[in-house]
């Protein structure tokens, strides 16, 4: 399924949820997603419902390109640190979900960038975000995004997000803002222009309290 940019595909699956979604974990629920954005540039929710927050949108991508997990960098960039990530931070103040941390780890990133450019056929082109090796400091806070993967074709770069669990409310706006900015790096780094973005989500929900907001 395709949409012609993020907030389309909000907008549709805020309405499938209500409406055919399962109840589940106190949430409603679709199982196995899959959809495309033809112009990952266009990532802002516009709709008057959600009223996104741009400006912590913009912040969160510059906490991610730090590289810094620390919920007190996200402090210094935004000029508070959400509710949500106070509860998820360990005992140093640092979080997993921070995925510029993930990226960066091994130098993922980089690799990404120098094995397109060697071959841009490849099919070798991924980020592993869950690492099974730290699964024990995941109590707390679970990444969500479990892989991003990308391809060029015609000269375009196309990027894939593979996520074990997305909140449509607070996550999706977020998330596909960030991992959209950073297709659009990639795609700086290589001098090609960006092409679709595929997002992939095992459970993609809305918590309850959501549902029959105004």
């Amino acid at each position: 399924m395709n949409f012609k940019n993020a907030n389309d595909a909000y907008e549709y699956f805020h309405d499938l949820i209500i409406s055919e979604g399962v109840e589940f974990d106190n949430t409603k629920a679709l199982f196995n997603v899959g959809f495309t954005l033809d112009n990952p540039k266009d990532n802002i929710i516009t709709n008057k419902q959600r009223k996104s927050n741009t400006e912590y949108a913009k912040a969160e991508w510059k906490w991610y390109m730090s590289g810094d997990r620390s919920i007190n960098k996200l402090g210094e960039i935004y000029g508070k640190i959400p509710p949500i990530w106070k509860r998820m931070a360990n005992d140093n103040g640092d979080v997993n979900s921070n995925y510029g941390y993930q990226w960066e780890r091994n130098h993922q990133l980089d690799y990404v960038v120098s094995i397109l450019r060697e071959n841009p056929s490849t099919r070798r082109a991924a980020i592993s975000i869950y690492d099974g090796k730290e699964i024990s400091d995941y109590s707390k806070d679970t990444p969500c995004t479990y892989a991003v993967q990308f391809t060029i074709l015609n000269n375009k770069l196309n990027m894939s997000v593979y996520m074990r669990s997305n909140d449509l409310w607070y996550g999706f706006c977020i998330d596909q803002y960030c991992f959209s900015m950073l297709q659009q790096h990639v795609a700086e780094r290589l001098s090609i222009e960006v092409g679709s973005y595929y997002h992939h989500a095992h459970n993609l929900h809305l918590y309850n309290d959501k549902i029959n907001v105004k």
